[in-house]
């Protein structure tokens, strides 16, 4: 109950409503975007939860931000960024995605300038008041229209994934677990628990991180000077034995040719 007050609060900024911004003139719209803030207060965030807590969302974001750049699509991805719903209480989520979009930097998101609310959300959860990713945002975002919601609950090593069944709808379905894995129909990929980590999918490819990916190349780079190695090796045994031939070969002629 209190956090439902505390939504209706007035004492924290907010954007206005979408038939006051229809409203008003270009210019004053710019004016509204400048003027929102972008940051969010203490009162407004959890406590700091540690290396589980970032880890958790940045190396998601490694993983996302390499499939997106790989596939060439516009995709922003966005942590802890503050975001204004039309006459909604600014919140920022762990972290958000918004494909085809541009992908500048950016200190806010405002749904009405942007044209486009968010897409995809995940909260990470480590320690503290569990109610708010797992009821309280459940049903916020859902009302908000956000088609798929995460939630990463680290202390409980656990994955629960929420969809909106049609576009209109305003209540979350959960996601079923199909072998061992969340599908994401928004993103195209598939999210799995496995070793204390969060796998990302597509398909039978698993996705790696950046780190991952270089000590792949790193591995295959080595692989590749062990063979070559070999091969010059094959290659000077086989000149040398070859040379023994052909002085063997000559040893021979010299000797047919002796009275």
């Amino acid at each position: 109950m209190a956090q439902r007050e505390q939504e209706r609060g007035g004492g924290f900024p907010r954007a206005p409503t979408q038939e006051e911004w229809e409203r008003m003139s270009v210019e004053e719209q710019g004016q509204v975007v400048e003027s929102l803030p972008g940051e969010v207060t203490w009162d407004e965030m959890a406590m700091p939860e540690g290396d589980l807590h970032s880890q958790g969302k940045l190396e998601t974001r490694d993983v996302l931000r390499g499939f997106f750049s790989r596939q060439r699509r516009r995709v922003y991805l966005g942590t802890e960024l503050p975001v204004y719903y039309p006459g909604e209480r600014r919140f920022a989520p762990d972290l958000l995605v918004v494909r085809d979009v541009e992908t500048h930097p950016r200190n806010k998101w405002v749904v009405s300038y942007e044209g486009k609310g968010l897409e995809w959300v995940m909260e990470v959860h480590v320690g503290g008041d569990r109610k708010k990713d797992a009821e309280y945002n459940v049903e916020r975002y859902a009302r908000l229209g956000i088609p798929e919601y995460f939630i990463y609950d680290r202390a409980r090593e656990r994955l629960e994934a929420y969809r909106l069944p049609m576009p209109e709808t305003r209540r979350y379905e959960r996601i079923p677990l199909e072998g061992g894995r969340y599908r994401s129909e928004v993103l195209g990929l598939e999210f799995e628990l496995a070793g204390g980590k969060l796998r990302l999918w597509v398909g039978n490819a698993l996705l790696l991180e950046s780190h991952e990916l270089l000590e792949q190349e790193q591995r295959l780079r080595e692989e590749e000077v062990r063979r070559r190695q070999e091969a010059e090796r094959g290659r000077d045994e086989a000149e040398r034995r070859l040379a023994e031939l052909q002085a063997e070969l000559e040893r021979l002629r010299g000797s047919g040719h002796r009275p």
